[in-house]
């Protein structure tokens, strides 16, 4: 749009020949689509292509802002699309749109497009006499005027990686030295790129910083290493590195100094508006403010004087509250510089009343209602003053009606409204009716109007009377007003604006051909450092050849090393006990111990031989088959077998695995469990002879484990109780007939029984028992514990003493 404006030909346009004139160098690439001669004459075409443009834009800025939390809708648009179209050329897309659908499916590369939308060209004392300026000009005086014990605090949005934030760190060190003063310096150094922030909290930079930091200065402040500097600590406790978006996070207060360079640069005129007061409201009264070469304040040289032109350094100025907080109490986005017009419901029935009622409310001068292409919808008021009916071909677009005094004022007006929130004024306009001289104020509003399509701005005319004009106009001598020095001056102010918004693209340009040459560098010198590791691997070969001899020799010596461990690997399986075979995968052996002789007739000369061809003297008739089982399966088969001569062993058939996981055999072991068998066998017998004396006896007795389930009771117990062994194994005691045992002291007692190892005889319970009816019972218990099995148990006896008591 922009090119579309400024580079319209007034004779072409005063011929009436074109309606608009773009050269084709102007153009993107998604315009270039619509072209196909030097100079377009379809304007509607080329608006479809920006409309579509921005659109696609809009939403690749959604993707961001949803995927990061930030926003990049109000930054430089040439900037981000050239960022977009570097994004797109790595995934050789050629069309915008491709890339939105890329982006909605792939939340890494929106992540990827984010990194690739910050800008981190930065470093030391850039632009040595602004900062030579700054330290002299500033921070010099700040510490001679301070009181002692002050604190100076200091923010420094859009930091990168923190090379001015050290930068005037230093100033402030060195002026300390040399007023021989001592202050607490809070410097609060934020961007939104959290990777910069972490390389800024590091404070280790390379050896190219020397080009930019005096050989005095790295003696100083910084820490020589072997490829970097590190920055001493003493500046480094200054410091306080933090993520921050400047656009919607809090800022700090009370501030001394903010220096905030080549950050507004990128920054679309809306938010440089918001920024500024933001910077003023942070500020002390008389703080100071530090922009770049190529920025400026704009509009708000009422809030800053200048302290030096020429390195953009200004000093902040007392004004009342409530000024201050004008653009500074809401969020960006909700925020206002003037009163807006309430949003309102248009429809194209009822157009003509919804802008009355717009217009009426707030304001009653002259006003038109126009639509996205400038074309005129709708007059209120006696607007034939400042608009006139072209010659020609009928027309109702408000660039051709507009006299020759407003056109290129209200072109840049209609531009910056189209592409901003806020309200656009344009303060003391000349223009000449009925050869009267007026000065005229247009107020532009853009309406978001739901059910139409498209945006409409509000244009308002606003004739100023003449003791309002406070003698902007040039005075002939004979005292009447001369319109021509007034046009001038007015196109001199236009003309101002445009020169400032080309020197911010052209600075924006000079930092991304930085960041270009930057990135060329690493890759020449990765090439370089390529080129080095190429000659060091020759170099590395012949060593080689050297190492070659020697491995050798040190071959010789693990040759030796493995016959020591073999002797101390026949040893250990010697010492072992423990009968093993180990057999290939066709059942021949391969290795066993002295102690399988126990149990196969073995001899040395039988390794190779297959197993099948052993005499053993096991009961097992199926070892072949369990063999191939395992080698089939890759199994593990464990018996128990019998001997010839009564003994018994427990056999296990593993897979023989090596190394590299693979199977090439088995392994059979055999481990004599005689003794074991023995023993069970007498705790078989003693478990036996237990239970016969506990089924013989004509008193209840109950086996209770320890969490005082039951695991055995004698017949007299079920015959006593009428309860049957499914109502009662593995069941609590308190839980038998209707919870009939459930006696908290006899609860108590049994629960003590095993922690504290204590017994209780003649414990006299009488309860009502559902199916026996009253009884009265003498209870008694002790813990028993069966050495094999390592459980603790209690054996609990009753005895029926009712007809005792009768």
């Amino acid at each position: 749009s922009q090119a579309r404006y400024n580079n319209m030909p007034k004779s072409a346009i005063d011929t009436g020949l074109v309606d608009y004139v773009l050269p084709v160098e102007k153009m993107g690439p998604e315009l270039l689509d619509y072209v196909k001669h030097p100079y377009v004459r379809e304007p509607r075409e080329i608006l479809r292509a920006e409309e579509k443009l921005e659109n696609d834009l809009q939403k690749i800025f959604m993707l961001i802002r949803s995927g990061t939390g930030h926003d990049f809708s109000h930054y430089k648009r040439n900037t981000m699309y050239r960022r977009i179209l570097r994004r797109m050329a790595v995934h050789q897309l050629e069309n915008i749109g491709d890339y939105v659908r890329y982006l909605q499916g792939n939340a890494g590369e929106v992540k990827m497009l984010f990194k690739d939308l910050l800008i981190t060209v930065t470093n030391f004392f850039r632009d040595a006499k602004a900062f030579e300026a700054l330290g002299e000009k500033v921070i010099m005086p700040m510490v001679d005027e301070k009181a002692p014990g002050a604190i100076i605090r200091v923010w420094i949005p859009g930091c990168a990686t923190g090379e001015e934030a050290f930068s005037v760190a230093i100033l402030f060190s060195e002026a300390m030295e040399t007023l021989k003063k001592h202050f607490d310096i809070q410097i609060f150094a934020t961007d939104m790129n959290a990777a910069a922030i972490d390389c800024a909290r590091h404070g280790v930079y390379p050896e190219s910083i020397v080009a930019d930091v005096s050989e005095e200065r790295l003696k100083k402040f910084f820490v020589k290493n072997d490829n970097s500097f590190t920055v001493k600590k003493q500046i480094r406790e200054m410091v306080v590195f933090a993520t921050q978006d400047i656009a919607k996070d809090a800022p700090f207060s009370k501030l001394d100094l903010v220096c905030c360079r080549n950050v507004l640069i990128y920054l679309d005129t809306a938010l440089q508006k918001k920024i500024l007061p933001l910077f003023h409201y942070t500020l002390k009264p008389g703080g100071f403010l530090f922009l770049g070469t190529s920025e400026t304040i704009g509009d708000f040289a009422d809030r800053f004087s200048p302290v030096d032109v020429k390195w953009r350094i200004f000093k902040h100025k007392g004004m009342p509250v409530s000024r201050i907080l004008e653009n500074t109490a809401a969020s960006f986005y909700n925020a206002s510089a003037v009163p807006p017009v309430r949003m309102v419901e248009l429809v194209a029935s009822n157009i003509r009343q919804v802008a009355e009622k717009a217009i009426l409310q707030d304001y009653a001068p002259p006003c038109v209602l126009v639509d996205e292409k400038f074309d005129i919808q709708y007059f209120h008021g006696e607007t034939d003053r400042y608009l006139k009916l072209p010659e020609g071909e009928p027309t109702f677009n408000i660039l051709k009606m507009a006299p020759d005094d407003l056109v290129f004022k209200l072109r840049t007006l209609l531009q910056k409204a189209s592409q901003e929130k806020e309200a656009v004024i344009g303060k003391g306009l000349i223009m000449r009716h009925n050869n009267k001289v007026m000065t005229v104020n247009l107020v532009l509003r853009q309406l978001s109007i739901a059910g139409a399509r498209g945006k409409f701005i509000m244009v308002m005319f606003e004739e100023v009377a003449e003791k309002q004009k406070g003698g902007t106009i040039k005075k002939r001598p004979d005292g009447t007003a001369d319109p021509r020095i007034a046009a001038l001056e007015q196109e001199l102010q236009s003309t101002r604006e445009y020169l400032q918004t080309a020197v911010e693209e052209l600075e924006t340009s000079n930092e991304e051909l930085k960041s270009t040459n930057e990135e060329l560098q690493s890759t020449n010198e990765e090439m370089q450092s390529s080129n080095e590791e190429l000659e060091t691997s020759r170099e590395e070969l012949q060593s080689s050849n050297e190492e070659l001899t020697t491995v050798n020799t040190e071959i010789q010596g693990k040759i030796e090393e493995l016959t020591d461990v073999n002797n101390d690997l026949y040893n250990i399986l010697s010492s072992a006990r423990v009968g093993t075979i180990f057999l290939d995968t066709r059942a021949n052996i391969k290795r066993f111990t002295p102690s399988a002789k126990h149990f196969f007739k073995l001899i040395d000369s039988d390794a190779g031989r297959s197993i099948d061809d052993i005499v053993h003297n096991l009961k097992y008739e199926s070892m072949s088959e369990d063999i191939n089982k395992v080698l089939c399966n890759l199994s593990t088969v464990e018996k128990e077998l019998e001997t010839k001569n009564n003994s018994w062993v427990f056999m296990r058939i593993i897979p023989y695995r090596t190394s590299e996981n693979i199977i090439e055999g088995v392994v059979l072991t055999f481990f004599d469990i005689t003794e074991q068998k023995k023993a069970d066998l007498l705790l078989k017998h003693a478990k036996d002879f237990a239970e016969g004396i506990i089924e013989t006896m004509l008193e209840p007795l109950v086996v209770l484990d320890d969490k005082l389930r039951i695991t055995t009771a004698n017949k007299a117990f079920y015959e006593k109780f009428m309860l049957k062994p499914a109502e009662t194994l593995n069941k609590l005691i308190y839980e038998l007939g209707d919870w009939e045992w459930d006696i908290p002291e006899f609860k108590k007692l049994l629960e003590s029984i095993l922690p504290e190892k204590t017994v209780f005889n003649n414990f006299r319970v009488e309860q009502e028992f559902h199916k026996i009816g009253r009884r009265v019972m003498l209870l008694n218990a002790r813990q028993i514990f069966h050495e094999g099995a390592g459980a603790k148990s209690i054996l609990l006896a009753m005895e029926d003493v009712t007809d005792r008591k009768a």
